[in-house]
């Protein structure tokens, strides 16, 4: 009767044994877990470069450290969850700055700014400054001017107007000299914009008067011959009121022949010219 009895009591404990190595079998260990997990992310293309700490306490796995991009940190979750007795996860690994940034991707620079190139023809409208005579001015002589109108390419201001200018006195003949004719022959030679000073070539604007005061107006150097032109005012004179040149586009919109053959461009008065050359400015400022 005692063995007996000691045999019935030891039965229990047996099953409990057994039950505990079942379970224990079935269901993998924390540090198994752990282990499992860090070789799988150290052999991972995409997550073998992360500093990541797997700590697994009752099926419960906390992650923590740093992994460089979104993409790795996604993957060491997956491989976490694919993991055999994993209940839960915990996921506090943190996206180093740099490496979020260097995901996104970049917008490409905006292209720099073209430069303003003023085409060839461009007429260029000016105001003279002083008093121009084939009898007083000297050939190779030196003018100012402002310029009338601004000039715009492509609906935008290239130069704006009163900007101020430079120009040449080609040839100055008084009437007389050479087989009776006065002739004066004009240039722009350059140009100032927001302060910087270029170098322009235009058309010669010539002027001469032969005999009895009859006069021709014409530009030369890429221009069309002129017409006739009207609304002059013979005596010329400071405030002489503007004519205009027709047939050659650019040319005298000012200025007379005197009553003794000479020819005379009021300071103040308008005068046309046409580039010959393309003028190339900077970018606008922005």
């Amino acid at each position: 009767m005692r063995i007996h009895t000691k045999s019935l009591s030891i039965a229990p404990l047996l099953l409990v044994l057994g039950l505990s190595m079942a379970c224990s079998k079935s269901k993998p260990a924390d540090d198994t877990i752990t282990k499992d997990v860090q070789t799988k992310v150290a052999a991972d293309p995409d997550t073998q470069d992360s500093q990541v700490t797997v700590v697994a306490k009752e099926g419960k796995v906390t992650l923590t450290g740093k992994v460089k991009t979104p993409v790795a940190q996604k993957k060491v979750e997956q491989i976490v969850q694919e993991e055999p007795g994993v209940a839960a996860v915990d996921d506090e690994i943190a996206v180093e700055p740099a490496a979020e940034q260097a995901a996104q991707p970049i917008p490409p620079p905006p292209p720099p700014p073209q430069p303003i190139v003023v085409p060839a023809g461009t007429v260029l409208t000016v105001r003279v400054g002083q008093t121009l005579s084939s009898k007083t001015s000297q050939t190779g002589q030196a003018f100012l001017a402002t310029l009338a109108q601004p000039v715009s390419v492509g609906g935008s201001t290239a130069i704006p107007g009163g900007s101020k200018l430079s120009g040449t006195v080609v040839t100055a003949k008084a009437q007389g000299k050479v087989k009776g004719e006065g002739e004066l022959s004009l240039a722009l030679t350059s140009i100032t914009v927001q302060g910087q000073t270029y170098h322009i070539k235009t058309a010669v604007l010539n002027n001469t008067v032969k005999g009895k005061g009859s006069r021709t107006a014409k530009t030369t150097g890429g221009g069309a011959a002129g017409g006739a032109l009207i609304g002059g005012i013979l005596g010329g004179g400071k405030g002489a009121a503007a004519g205009a040149l027709l047939g050659g586009g650019a040319g005298l919109a000012g200025g007379a022949a005197t009553g003794n053959q000479q020819i005379e461009i009021p300071v103040e008065s308008a005068l046309s010219f046409r580039l010959s050359a393309p003028l190339t400015l900077p970018p606008p400022s922005s």
